[in-house]
């Protein structure tokens, strides 16, 4: 949720767009809790007695706090822009300024990454198809790990308030967010007679007896299957007060990389029926569906049927999407929580922010109701793509709870119920994960 509105700032700019209104109310509404208004008056700006921002080329003769603007805020369009990184304040930054109150555009910098607008330019795409990080400023520039408007933003407010005595601003709390995808229910349970013969062939071919026992134990019920994972963490999630969102894959068959356990499996409907109601619940669009858009309906439909309730909440699965094309079949399905902004190749902040925001079409220059809100840690990431510890997969995951803190962002994460479980492969990751629960509870 946005701040609690606390105090009003005006902005001087030749020209008002609907890019600059979108940047100042996510920087000021929402970010500051501060509210502002944009005028093209000098003579009402100048007359101004509070705390302003003159955002044009010309030095104001009142003494306003002077930013000059870039151009980005004030083309149509999708071009090429040229960024060059410096470091300011111990930051990277961006579209420098001189003779100014604030060392660079701090609007178009942070309009320009909260857009993903390098997105919308020619780039290469990984081996899914997606945005490659290896692309993007913040990999390059090596600022990937930061939650830069944020930060940014800290910066101003503190610029401000040292210019206006009287300028104050309400920021929101720091939130932990813990998500869960669910792509395959179970290990062994539910998944039928032939695919547990083929998982049994395949472990003699492996000489891996150790999965045998473990599969036929868990069939004859002797044993709890290493993806159930459902009941430890709801007495994880009542033992700490958290408020989790559950992510379904609902492929109705499997192809690719989908690989669910289908959805007309009793099994599965229970299980959707019994986290609905006691947590957030979310479609994990399929693979088979990031083209079919009558596909992702059927699957979301099925979804609120399954659970009794209207579903709002999406996160793609293998984080598969690309703008813009990705986000408008999300908000005509009637999707309106995307929490898909982040990389499924490596942990980070992809829009440079530890925020939830509305996502602003760059093609159709407007804002959109789509709201997105950002993770920045991925076990999955850690162990497959960074190949990381559990030790330095937990330092990693204290780096970014220690950067959300500090800046009163939002920690958004994912885990999946294989990975926290007892399968063999992912040792001591569910243990990891309890015990950043019970820190972050100190």
């Amino acid at each position: 949720m946005p701040a609690i509105l606390f105090y009003m700032i005006l902005i001087y700019s030749d020209t008002n767009t609907s890019r600059l209104q979108y940047i100042c109310s996510f920087i000021f509404k929402e970010l500051m809790g501060v509210e502002f208004s944009i005028i093209e008056d000098r003579k009402i700006f100048s007359n101004y007695t509070g705390a302003k921002i003159n955002y044009s080329l010309v030095q104001s003769p009142d003494f306003s706090f002077h930013i000059p603007n870039e151009k980005l805020l004030f083309e149509t369009g999708i071009h090429l822009q040229q960024v060059d990184g410096f470091e300011t304040n111990g930051y990277k930054a961006f579209f420098k300024t001189n003779h100014s109150d604030f060392p660079f555009d701090i609007f178009a910098a942070s309009f320009y990454l909260l857009t993903r607008y390098e997105e919308y330019l020619p780039h290469t795409k990984d081996m899914y198809g997606r945005y490659a990080h290896e692309n993007s400023l913040a990999f390059k520039e090596d600022f990937l790990q930061l939650p830069l408007i944020n930060i940014w933003v800290e910066d101003l407010r503190k610029s401000l308030s040292e210019k206006y005595s009287i300028f104050n601003s309400n920021y929101s709390t720091f939130k932990f967010v813990p998500t869960y995808d669910i792509d395959i229910a179970y290990a062994y349970q539910y998944k039928g007679v032939l695919k547990n013969i083929g998982g049994i062939m395949k472990s003699l071919f492996l000489f891996d007896t150790q999965g045998i026992r473990e599969r036929v134990n868990v069939l004859l019920k002797n044993k709890k299957d290493p993806f159930d994972t459902y009941d430890d963490l709801d007495a994880l999630h009542e033992r700490y007060q958290l408020h989790p969102i559950y992510f379904f894959l609902v492929a109705k068959k499997n192809a690719g990389y989908d690989k669910n356990i289908l959805p007309r499996k009793e099994a599965v409907r229970a299980l959707i029926d019994k986290q609905c109601k006691k947590y957030g619940i979310g479609i994990h669009p399929s693979w088979q569906s990031g083209n079919d858009i009558e596909l992702l309906k059927s699957e979301k439909s099925y979804l609120e049927e399954a659970c009794g309730q209207r579903i709002i909440n999406t996160r793609q699965h293998y984080i598969r999407f690309n703008l813009p094309q990705g986000y408008r079949r999300l908000i005509d399905v009637g999707l309106e929580n995307d929490y898909s902004m982040g990389y499924g190749s490596i942990n980070g902040f992809r829009a440079s922010v530890a925020s939830s925001f509305s996502w602003y079409d760059l093609e159709r220059e407007e804002q959109t109701n789509l709201r997105i809100h950002p993770f920045c840690y991925m076990e999955a990431n850690s162990y497959y793509e960074q190949k990381l510890s559990v030790t330095e997969a937990f330092d990693e995951l204290m780096h970014y709870y220690m950067i959300c803190k500090k800046v009163n962002g939002t920690l958004i994460m994912i885990w999946h119920n294989h990975m926290i479980g007892t399968n063999k492969l992912f040792k001591g990751w569910g243990e990891m994960y309890e015990q950043f629960l019970e820190m972050l509870a100190k």
